[in-house]
């Protein structure tokens, strides 16, 4: 089961690409949700503000893959999809690649806008640090206080990684109960639950 999946780690910095006087900006940046992408273009928009055209493409998941490609007044698939393009063949998600470009008063034609689309996002992929990161499955643990050993010491055995911990008291018995999140590697995940499923006066729940 694959349970991994290549990113890159931080912004990159700003690369610049001119063809016959265009001025072309790429850059790159590691998105979790589709909302940040506005944000970040609103950014670039401020620091080019005689830019004409902000094009850029995004792909997020690993298993049910999410993608855009936005030409941003280029002619249709001029841009968009020569930058979503190169995230393929990067092989990286979870990443969003914008190029600015402002215009140098030599048009390039289809293919040439093609061209330098590709190109640019090429250059600032090669600039950026990929990074495999793994695919983790999150659960929470519910449990009596008095089984509190019980739970730590599967979570010290199978090396899990603890998200949150809380205690609150029970509203009825006025006793302390545990909540654990949790998260393991996808590969490892049914195994755990099986785990912690089996063990008496312990609940677990995948979020």
């Amino acid at each position: 089961m694959k349970d991994t999946y290549r990113t890159i780690e931080i912004p990159s910095e700003q690369i610049l690409f001119k063809e016959k006087n265009s001025k072309f900006f790429g850059y790159a940046y590691p998105i979790k949700t589709d909302e940040e992408v506005k944000p970040l273009l609103e950014i670039l928009r401020k620091q080019h503000p005689n830019a004409g055209h902000f094009c850029y493409a995004y792909q997020m998941g690993s298993d049910a893959i999410i993608y855009r490609a936005n030409d941003d007044g280029e002619p249709s698939n001029s841009a968009g999809m020569p930058i979503y393009g190169q995230i393929q063949s990067f092989s990286v998600t979870n990443v969003l690649v914008v190029v600015v470009r402002i215009f140098g008063g030599v048009k390039l034609g289809v293919g040439g806008l093609i061209s330098t689309y590709k190109t640019t996002a090429q250059m600032v992929l090669e600039s950026c640090n990929i990074v495999e990161k793994t695919i983790d499955i999150h659960f929470e643990i519910t449990f009596d206080y008095q089984n509190m050993n019980k739970v730590m010491r599967v979570i010290k055995e199978k090396k899990l990684e603890m998200v949150s911990q809380e205690m609150e008291i029970d509203e009825i018995t006025t006793l302390p109960i545990g909540k654990i999140e949790l998260k393991t590697r996808k590969k490892n995940a049914e195994m755990i639950f099986d785990i912690f499923n089996s063990m008496f006066e312990i609940e677990i729940n995948r979020l």
